[in-house]
């Protein structure tokens, strides 16, 4: 990182030069995100909501003569402009916008629209809808994304952090690519390994990992609404653990992306469809489904693909298609026939309502055993399969099932803002998966690698990742974005097209990436929210790592792989507190044995009581399409860390593994420490820990009852040689371990 800073130093003369976002406004960058918020609303693209027939989303509305018989927009004239007239009324009968919509005007987007007018009133084409060129990189770096990122840096006079130290570094790698924290064994390597190439090595090893399938699938699993149950009042059972299992395969064999969506999409549609390639399709199945009694077919099942359409919206394009579900979207140039015509590629399925049927799967299904433990029982999961002839589908009047407007129905083709569909690409699912991941599709290869970017560095580099249209947030980094996206897409010397795993490689080998995280206040002050990374992110871990974690450090972990879901400890009576007397699945049968212990990834997902540890840490319930989960602080998250029976049986069990080391008792602690946390800890910790030790060693021998009912969290059976005050005065240091702040964040 030194080389490439001082490279741009010789070089920064020019870039330092540049002027920044305020002297010259840019209107995707600057002024569409105002008029979005502000004005689309009333003077945008939907014309069924738009006042005194004038728009500002087309630079042809915006400088048509208005009622005044000024323009709505004389370029380089705030003076002949009716719009900021209309801006700088005091009448509230005048003032634009009208004080009832609440969307008053800042004192800085007025004078960034007064700029942006005087200096010609330049519109420019969504940069989302254009496809994305490469640019070129800056100047000469081993890593493309460090030269993007380190002109920025130099541009707003903010020197890069020092590199983190090995333990943080190795941890904080090893989280992102597995869920689980580093062992000590992998610790004490990486510090004695002085090679230059010591990082890079451990990088090859995690992605090679089994365990990089199954963190990579966790985020896909929130994406594709995955559960274990319908959903609905009933919330009935079903098997969809095969397609979990799928996923986790796929990404451990570094399936091409491109073959990743076809499969999902439309596996069942090519030539010659492979079992596995059917199976892939169960996400178009994932949605919740009803078979409750007195439920009309008609509704329901266009409910069901309405919602794979507004799934393909989120997950592949990042737009709100749900939006215009009812009416045209009022933000971005997309018809509620546009809707339709997507959501006619899922509608031509043999599947059939049903009714009081408690059954596990509905067709069209195919049997198959899990593709993680192929020697296991096969199961019904439910798939797709084209119809002979194709659904007719039409436009629903403000989105109502039994309001269709039959005057034509619609064409399947991809929403014309992206572009046209492929010309020898049949006009079904098949056609629709290879134009998504055509050169054509400007979204998905920018809305992928955004998604990536937001796994390693917390925030994407457009932050609103569920959110391309004109109400996204512009690009922090926009050539950046555009070179990782025609690099996904399209491949280099190095890659082949569509390639995840270098992708991750590339991020996560950056020395962005590998900066300290330590707080630096002039970073701060001119990048509050740190997104231009001079220093690396920190974030508490997701609640999936929390339990993990956990469980690896005490010992208890099963690395056990794919097979049906699990049933670790809950709260008692949750399941029959919110299910129906009609459900199968009202009772909750807790698991035994090493099943407690698997990764929560395996954990059995019901719609209407999902896991409530999962919930508690921002977890999404899984209903509909999520891609970023929005973190939350409150107390009941620290009474969960600190109660959780789960977490309380994991700080037995790393008592009782310090317990029988033969080291004396700061040794033990020091273990304690590292083990947990993955890091050395002070004197002064020890300190802190060893006065702790003491007190409650006390305390338990003069209270031998409590310690003994200390003892009986979690199933796991104590160790009858040990002495259990002791044992329970070392279980609260460990729990007290395991409750660090560095312990729930990844620096």
């Amino acid at each position: 990182m030194k080389f490439v800073w001082m490279s741009m130093m010789a070089i920064g003369l020019q870039a330092g030069m540049q002027v920044l976002a305020a002297d010259t406004p840019l209107f995707n960058r600057d002024i569409r995100p105002i008029l979005s918020e502000k004005c689309y609303s009333c003077h945008g693209f939907d014309p069924k909501h738009r006042k005194a027939d004038f728009r500002l989303d087309t630079p042809e509305g915006a400088c048509a003569t208005t009622d005044s018989k000024l323009p709505g927009i004389k370029p380089g004239s705030t003076s002949g402009s009716e719009v900021w007239q209309r801006i700088l009324a005091t009448d509230p009968d005048e003032v634009m916008p009208p004080p009832e919509s609440h969307k008053t005007l800042s004192p800085d987007e007025k004078e960034l629209i007064r700029k942006w007018i005087e200096a010609g009133a330049r519109y420019e084409k969504h940069w989302a809808f254009e496809a994305p060129v490469r640019p070129a990189v800056p100047q000469p770096s081993v890593n493309p994304i460090d030269a993007f990122l380190g002109e920025r840096l130099l541009r707003t006079g903010l020197k890069p952090s020092a590199e983190a130290d090995k333990e943080t570094l190795l941890r904080r790698v090893t989280l992102d690519l597995t869920g689980l924290p580093p062992t000590i064994k992998e610790l004490d390597d990486f510090i004695a390994d002085q090679d230059p190439d010591a990082y890079d090595r451990v990088v090859a090893r995690l992605l090679e990992s089994p365990h990089y399938g199954e963190r990579m699938a966790t985020q896909w699993l929130d994406l594709a609404r995955y559960g274990d149950t319908n959903g609905y009042l009933h919330d009935l059972l079903r098997t969809g653990w095969p397609w979990r299992d799928w996923v986790i395969q796929a990404f451990n064999a570094n399936m091409s992306y491109d073959r990743f969506v076809i499969e999902q999409l439309a596996g069942d549609m090519l030539p010659e469809a492979t079992p596995e390639q059917i199976l892939a399709t169960s996400f178009n199945r994932n949605h919740l489904i009803t078979a409750e009694g007195g439920t009309i077919a008609a509704e329901y099942l266009n409910e069901y693909a309405a919602d794979r359409a507004q799934t393909v919206g989120t997950a592949f394009l990042g737009l709100t298609l749900n939006c215009c579900r009812c009416h045209d979207h009022k933000f971005d140039p997309i018809k509620q026939e546009d809707f339709y015509s997507l959501q006619s590629y899922f509608n031509s399925i043999t599947e059939k309502h049903v009714e009081n049927d408690k059954s596990a799967a509905y067709p069209p299904l195919i049997e198959i055993a899990s593709p993680l433990v192929p020697q296991g029982p096969k199961v019904k999961v439910m798939v797709m399969q084209e119809a002979a002839t194709p659904t007719p589908t039409f436009v629903l009047t403000r989105g109502q099932y039994d309001q269709p407007d039959k005057s034509h129905p619609v064409v399947r083709r991809p929403p014309p803002v992206l572009g046209e569909s492929l010309p020898d690409a049949p006009a079904n699912r098949l056609g629709l998966a290879r134009w998504l991941v055509s050169q054509r599709n400007p979204l998905l290869a920018r809305v992928t690698v955004n998604r990536l970017w937001q796994q390693f560095f917390t925030t994407g580099i457009v932050k609103s990742a569920d959110d391309f249209g004109m109400q996204g947030e512009y690009p922090v980094h926009p050539e950046l974005l555009d070179w990782l996206a025609v690099e996904f897409r399209d491949g280099s010397a190095s890659a082949r097209p569509w390639d995840v795993r270098h992708m991750v490689r590339l991020i996560v080998t950056s020395a962005a990436y590998r900066r300290s995280s330590v707080i630096r206040p002039e970073v701060t002050a001119k990048d509050p929210d740190g997104r231009l990374l001079a220093s690396f992110p920190r974030r508490r871990l997701t609640a999936e790592e929390l339990r993990d974690q956990a469980l690896s450090a005490s010992g208890l972990l099963s690395e056990d792989m794919g097979g049906a879901p699990v049933f670790p400890y809950q709260p008692s009576g949750l399941w029959e507190e919110r299910s129906n007397e009609g459900s199968n699945t009202k009772a909750y049968k807790q698991s035994l044995g090493g099943a407690l212990h698997r990764r929560s990834l395996y954990t059995f997902w019901k719609r209407t009581s999902p896991p409530p540890f999962m919930i508690l840490f921002d977890a999404p319930d899984r209903t509909s399409c999520s891609v970023r989960r929005m973190p939350t602080n409150t107390p009941l998250q620290a009474l969960a860390t600190l109660n959780d029976e789960q977490i309380l049986e994991c700080a037995k069990q790393l008592a009782e593994r310090m317990l029988k080391t033969s080291i004396p008792t700061r040794g033990r602690l020091v273990l304690l420490f590292r083990t947990v946390t993955a890091r050395s800890p002070s004197d002064a910790d020890i300190r802190t820990l060893a006065d702790g030790l003491d007190a409650l060693q006390a305390r338990y021998r003069a209270t031998p009852a409590d310690a003994a009912a200390l003892l009986q969290q979690g199933t796991t059976a104590v160790d009858a040689s040990l002495n259990p005050s002791e044992l329970a005065a070392w279980m609260l240091i460990a729990s007290t371990v395991l409750n660090l702040d560095q312990t729930l964040v990844r620096d």
